[in-house]
């Protein structure tokens, strides 16, 4: 008999990473909103309790519980029992409490729902406005971003952006500063400008990526706002496939924590939290056209990249010194044992 071949989203490491899949406006309540992540159906929704990500699917018959609505019931007969709100099933209406727990189903209504009547539940946190699930049992610290703490800052998001990639290819295209020049001219670079300066880089650990600092570049227009600038990055990387950066000119601070989710083994969804203290004369759907055309210009290139896999192997691509940031990134992955979407 044919040997079945693992999916590549079975990486351990993967499975416990925090994933950015919705934004916090999204799920108002009395809302479901249907969500994929790691090839698995998810579905979000509030109750008085708070936020909640279960797996998008009825114990009973496989139907989507996304298709349902949200009813408030009273679970615990008492005079001063309060109605809490439960995710009822489309297909044959089990009622299903906060904690995943069928609690009542009409077929039977004195019957109570055995244990194993439950849905599964996984580990969602919100920060930043971003609503973040992780699928294990989320060891992983929460991505964080200091840039967005600081006061006067302001706040925008900008995606989510598709890409029929693998996240490593998308991480590093992000990590990559000799590319800014050419793939965006006239934006994040010029090809008159394309000389990088040496930089150094601290090599990522074992619960943390590379980090590099003070790598100065002449950029026409680096944030949509228009004024060409000499500014000075910063990248760092939280997790196999969540980055940050921010770039600096004077007093003017522009930064941006990007995660890329894996829809399934093919295709990753990438969302950006911006974070800037200035260009108040730029509305947010300005900054968010300037990432839009951005990210274009990065997907021509990413989706045409071969091997589609991240070679681990050093040996097998060219690189110079230019491409030290990327060349850590590619150690650590292969330190920490990380395989989806490397070779």
């Amino acid at each position: 008999m044919p040997t079945e071949t693992a999916s590549p989203l079975a990486d351990p490491i993967l499975q416990q990473e925090w994933f950015a899949i919705a934004w916090s406006t999204e799920v108002q309540p009395g809302t479901l909103l249907a969500r994929r992540l790691l090839a698995t159906d998810l579905v979000l929704w509030r109750s008085q309790q708070g936020l909640h990500c279960w797996r998008d699917l009825c114990i009973h018959r496989g139907a989507k519980l996304s298709l349902g609505t949200i009813h408030s019931r009273t679970i615990h007969p008492a005079a001063n029992a309060q109605p809490t709100d439960c995710l009822v099933c489309p297909y044959h209406a089990w009622e299903y409490a906060p904690s995943g727990q069928c609690v009542h189903i009409p077929a039977h209504p004195g019957l109570t729902p055995p244990a194993k009547a439950r849905a599964q539940t996984y580990n969602v946190v919100e920060r930043y406005g971003v609503i973040w699930v992780s699928l294990g049992e989320s060891n992983t610290e929460l991505p964080t971003f200091p840039l967005a703490h600081q006061p006067d800052i302001r706040t925008v998001h900008a995606g989510p952006y598709r890409m029929n990639a693998k996240g490593p290819r998308i991480v590093e295209n992000f990590l990559d500063v000799a590319h800014l020049g050419f793939v965006h001219a006239g934006l994040l670079g010029d090809p008159q400008h394309g000389e990088i300066e040496d930089y150094e880089v601290t090599p990522g650990t074992a619960t943390t990526g590379p980090e590099a600092r003070e790598i100065r570049i002449w950029q026409p227009n680096p944030d949509g706002t228009g004024q060409a600038a000499l500014v000075s990055y910063h990248y760092w990387v939280n997790a196999p496939l969540t980055m940050g950066l921010v770039k600096t000119e004077g007093d003017r601070k522009f930064g941006i924590l990007a995660q890329v989710a894996p829809i399934d083994p093919e295709t990753c969804e990438i969302r950006l939290i911006l974070c800037l203290n200035y260009g108040d004369q730029h509305s947010d759907d300005d900054l968010r056209s300037f990432q839009d055309r951005v990210t274009e210009q990065d997907r021509l290139i990413v989706e045409s990249q071969r091997p589609e896999l991240l070679p681990l192997d050093l040996q097998s691509e060219l690189h110079l010194r230019s491409d030290r940031m990327a060349i850590a990134y590619r150690k650590w992955l292969r330190e920490i044992g990380f395989t989806y979407g490397t070779e």
